[in-house]
């Protein structure tokens, strides 16, 4: 007996941004997203597996876009995917507030020939402003269902995934295939017109709004936040208090996490591994476990991070920094969220990379992926302000983290001079200002976990690979002091010390960089080594070995050389190009090297010995 084989069934949410798609795919799977990697791809789409009228259906949330025959990256993304993926329905997902606009785009798509399920989210919005909608009128019009849901509170969602139901569950459901491509592209943009004349007309005919639509609060804090003065102040004031909450909370969470692998170290592994061999022990203890823990130290601030820039995003604020710093930053050859990010990379630079994903054009997101790492984040912050403590007075110990955070940012902002026609955005940004919104918890969580897990599955790996050859490279011959001149990395140290003696930096100082590039915090655990000892005495000891010439040097190179593995692992997912990765690992290099050359051979002609 042969089984009758059932067809594949593939959903696709597409409509253009800030209609609240992705809080819809979220209520729809109930489910953590699975982020996948399509072929031809230059993003990762999150899909997830939902069960509809007792069939497994594919979800895919798709970029958002303005029109299916626009030129923007976004655009090329939903045409090749439509073209080449196979798709069994479209689920159009419009801003009920916007329909007249939002509706030419919903007509060029059911111009494909697929079955379509049209979604008027936001409809608590278009009620609070007295917009009624006819939706039995306007899915007579179009012959196709038409919903109105709130998947910020889950209203309506119940009457979708019936809807859903009927389009994939029938007897006579089509396995999904891909879209036939247009014949003619001049005749499609030729009837965009059209499109927007029937727009008009079914807006007209199914849609009623009041004359003067009632004041909203989004506009008295629009007055205030977008002042032409007093908005950028009050950016950068809004900025530092969400620094201020994110590590507030985030930073005991991860001292909190450091504790516990410390003590699962000492009174599990450590008694564990007594009568271990040395090597063993110290492969488990100091490579294996250290470098895990390196991974899940970074969650919890990556988690309230994500949380917090959710939150900026979700309430409609995001939109409004990159309006208002677009104007400086096209002088860079990037846009206004460019600017954001740059920013955000000042916390980590993990996740400010990943955050390039809210650029459209692929040219923009490397630019901004090549500059953020110059950012000073808080691991590089710890090792610099332990060495202007070390060196400086307090009276010149804050001006010398001032002058540094300045280098960074003369630094990234130079990189984009450099590189912004090789790395050019091709088009101009597109901005529309929603209202603002209170996200839910439930979302806030659900996107600040969506992304720290997706941090760990993609860089994590990398960071512990990373962690256990730092280790074999500073153990092995296992006879010698570990990070001594005798091991391989003391050799290789020496080996390199005619590229680090011209910046003051000593050959076996120089070894503490290898540790500095899987996460910089281990710099300062690397000095303590190579001296021998801890980290209250290592300030005394390099004030006694180094110059303070030496030492500023050291902390420019420290500043910015090659960001750290996460962040080279997450500039490699996010760019899916192995030249541009190395790029960014030796662009950063050389221009650390030139700086600190300038710094210290000049210095040294000018200040005494």
């Amino acid at each position: 007996m042969t089984a009758t084989r059932r067809p594949r069934l593939r959903l696709a949410l597409v409509g253009m941004p800030n209609t609240g798609k992705s809080t819809l795919f979220n209520r729809l799977s109930g489910v953590p997203a699975k982020v996948a990697n399509w072929p031809g791809m230059t993003v990762d789409l999150l899909t997830a597996k939902v069960i509809l009228g007792g069939r497994t259906v594919e979800l895919v949330d798709l970029p958002g876009l303005y029109s299916l025959h626009g030129f923007g990256e976004d655009e090329r993304l939903v045409r090749h995917f439509l073209e080449q993926e196979p798709v069994t329905a479209l689920v159009i997902v419009l801003n009920a507030v916007q329909l007249e606009r939002q509706l030419p785009l919903a007509l060029q798509l059911r111009s494909l020939g697929r079955p379509i399920v049209l979604v008027l989210n936001m409809a608590d919005e278009a009620r609070r402003l007295g917009i009624r909608i006819d939706a039995e009128r306007l899915a007579s019009k179009l012959d196709v269902p038409v919903l109105l849901v709130d998947s910020k509170h889950g209203h309506g969602i119940a009457p979708l995934k019936q809807a859903l139901q009927r389009v994939v569950g029938g007897p006579n459901s089509a396995e999904a295939s891909p879209a036939a491509s247009a014949s003619s592209e001049a005749a499609q943009l030729r009837a965009d017109d059209g499109y927007e004349a029937q727009a008009a007309a079914l807006a007209a005919d199914a849609v009623d709004v009041p004359h003067a639509l009632p004041a909203r609060w989004t506009d008295r804090i629009d007055r205030v936040l977008l002042h032409p003065l007093a908005g950028v102040p009050l950016f950068f004031l809004l900025m530092l208090l969400l620094f201020e909450v994110v590590y507030g909370i985030g930073l005991p969470l991860q001292d909190a996490m450091q504790w516990l692998i410390d003590e699962g170290k000492a009174n599990w592994l450590a008694p564990l591994l007594a009568s271990a061999s040395p090597a063993l022990k110290s492969f488990v203890l100091e490579g294996l476990v250290d470098g895990v823990g390196t991974v899940l130290t970074f969650l919890p601030v990556i988690l309230v991070f994500f949380i917090a820039m959710a939150l900026v995003e979700d309430s409609g604020y995001l939109v409004r920094i990159a309006f208002l710093m677009d104007r400086w930053m096209a002088r860079l050859g990037l846009d206004g969220r460019a600017f954001v990010m740059q920013l955000m990379g000042l916390g980590c630079n993990v996740p400010a990379i990943m955050g390039t994903r809210v650029l459209r054009s692929r040219g923009s997101r490397l630019l901004s992926m090549l500059t953020i790492p110059f950012s000073l984040c808080s691991a590089r912050l710890q090792v610099l302000v332990f060495l202007a403590a070390a060196f400086f007075s307090r009276q010149a110990a804050p001006l010398v983290l001032a002058s540094l955070y300045a280098v960074s940012f003369i630094v990234a902002f130079g990189t984009a001079l450099v590189w912004r026609r090789r790395f050019a955005g091709d088009e101009p940004l597109l901005l529309e200002l929603p209202p603002y919104r209170l996200p839910t918890l439930r979302a806030l969580f659900g996107q600040g976990w969506q992304s720290s897990r997706h941090f760990l599955e993609n860089a994590g790996v990398f960071i512990v690979v990373g962690v256990l050859l730092i280790w074999w490279l500073t153990h092995y011959p296992f006879d010698a002091a570990p990070a001594s001149p005798q091991t391989l990395a003391g050799r290789l140290a020496t080996f390199s010390a005619p590229v680090f003696a011209p910046i003051g930096i000593d050959a076996i100082l120089s070894v503490a960089l290898l540790f500095g590039f899987v996460a910089k915090e281990i710099v300062l655990g690397g000095m303590a080594v190579i001296y021998g000892a801890g980290q209250d005495e290592l300030g005394r000891i390099l004030a006694e070995r180094l110059t303070w010439l030496q030492a500023y040097s050291f902390m420019l190179f420290t500043l910015v050389y090659t960001p750290c593995l996460s962040t080279v692992a997450t500039i490699w997912r996010e760019s899916r190009s192995a030249a541009f990765t190395l790029l960014a690992v030796l662009w950063p290099l050389v221009v650390a090297w030139l700086i600190s050359f300038a710094f210290y051979s000049v210095a040294r002609g000018l200040v005494p010995a």
